[in-house]
C-alpha cells in the first residue's frame, strides 16, 4: 500500500526528517506517535506532496509518487484531513461534502448525491446538510472533514490529530467512526494522534523523535515505558 523508504525533509537548511522508514499495509490503521515539534505533521504533509524531500521514495501500490503533485495524489487515492480540519465555513454542509468529488480520478463518474454510507458512518451529518459549514462544533467539523475526504474514494486515508480540540464524548464517535471505515471498505488509515486510547485502536505504531523514526511494533505490544517516552507531556 504505502512505503516511505529513507526519507529526508529540510526546512531550508534545517533538518526536519531523518531517513524515514515507514509502512501501511492494505487494511491496516497505523498510528505515528510523538510530542509536538518532532516532525510528524511535517511527514503527513510530505506524504500529500505539500513539502518535497531532499532525498528518499514514497511509493503507493509499488508505484512511485515522489515527484506527483498534491491533486494527482489525492487522485491516486490518497485522502487527507489536515490539522485544523479546513472544512470551508460558508459553504453548507453538502457543498463541503460535494467538494471532496474533486478527488475522485478523471474518467471517474462522479454523481453529485452523497453515497448512503456516509450518513452511515456519521449519521449526525444527514440532519445538517443545509447548515453553514462555520455553524457546526468543533467535533462535527471534523466529522465533515473526514466524510468530505471519504467521497473522494481513497484507498489511504490520512488523519492529522483527528481529536485535537474535541470533547471526549465526541473523540470516542470518531475512534468508532476511523474503526468502521477500515472494516467497511477496506481503506488504510495513517494517522497522527495524542490521544491514548485512539492510538491503541490502530494495528501499529511508529514513534517519532528528533525528526526519525525511532520505535514501532504492534499496539497491542505498547508499553508504559513507550507511552511515557513518547506520548507523556
Amino acid at each position: 500500500m504505502l512505503k516511505i523508504s529513507n526519507l529526508n525533509v529540510y526546512y531550508g537548511e534545517s533538518h526536519i526528517l531523518r531517513n524515514v522508514d515507514l509502512t501501511v499495509l492494505p487494511g491496516q490503521m497505523v498510528c505515528l506517535i510523538g510530542r509536538n515539534g518532532v516532525g510528524k505533521t511535517t511527514l503527513l504533509k510530505t506524504i500529500m506532496g505539500l513539502l518535497k524531500p531532499r532525498s528518499g521514495t514514497i511509493t503507493l501500490d509499488e508505484k512511485p509518487i515522489t515527484s506527483k503533485s498534491p491533486d494527482q495524489r489525492a487522485k491516486l487515492g490518497i485522502g487527507y484531513v489536515p490539522q485544523g480540519r479546513e472544512i470551508i465555513p460558508r459553504l453548507t454542509v453538502k457543498e463541503n461534502l460535494i467538494l471532496g468529488l474533486e478527488a475522485l480520478p478523471k474518467g471517474r463518474k462522479a454523481k453529485s448525491e452523497i453515497p448512503e454510507e456516509i450518513f452511515t458512518i456519521f449519521p449526525v451529518l444527514k440532519s445538517m446538510l443545509w447548515r453553514m459549514g462555520g455553524d457546526l462544533s468543533g467535533g462535527q467539523q471534523q466529522q465533515l472533514a473526514i466524510a468530505r475526504a471519504l467521497m473522494g474514494k481513497p484507498q489511504l486515508l490520512v488523519l492529522d490529530e483527528p481529536t485535537e480540540g474535541i470533547q471526549p464524548s465526541i473523540i470516542l464517535e470518531i475512534e468508532a467512526a476511523v474503526r468502521r471505515i477500515i472494516e467497511s471498505t477496506g481503506i488504510s488509515v495513517l494517522l497522527v494522534e495524542q490521544h491514548l486510547h485512539f492510538v491503541r485502536q490502530a494495528d501499529w505504531y511508529y514513534a517519532m523523535q528528533k525528526g526519525g523514526i525511532v520505535a514501532s511494533g504492534l499496539t497491542s505490544e505498547l508499553s508504559n515505558e513507550v507511552i511515557q517516552r513518547f506520548l507523556a507531556v
